[in-house]
């Protein structure tokens, strides 16, 4: 089973940037849609971005023009530039690979916009 370890939240002013970062343990991303999703509280996770084995990128409309996902084949990563952040894109960042039935989350990352 892979494993997904996230970095790179924290706390950001509104307007700000932050990059996450999604580590595979090993190489997946030929078989696997590579998603972002975020969850607050009480409410669904929901799709940020993901990025086909092909490369298609797409995204919530939500963060379009302003989020950005990417992949090093050669690090096994997959990254999330967010900039413009907003107070509404407060919440836990969470990495899936995904392929067919096979899912796998990682752990999550906490992102807090606020002044």
């Amino acid at each position: 089973q892979v494993q997904l370890v996230e970095s790179g939240g924290g706390l950001v002013q509104p307007g700000g940037s932050l990059r996450l970062s999604c580590a595979a343990s090993r190489s997946i991303f030929n078989t696997n849609v590579m998603g972002w999703y975020r969850q607050n509280p009480g409410k669904q996770r929901e799709l940020v971005a993901r990025i086909s084995p092909g490369g298609t990128t797409n995204y919530a409309d939500s963060v379009k023009g302003r989020f950005t996902i990417s992949r090093d084949n050669a690090k096994n990563t997959v990254y999330l530039q967010m900039n413009s952040l907003k107070p509404e894109d407060t919440a836990v960042y969470y990495c899936n690979a995904n392929r067919g039935l096979i899912t796998t989350w990682g752990q999550g990352t906490q992102v807090t916009v606020s002044s």
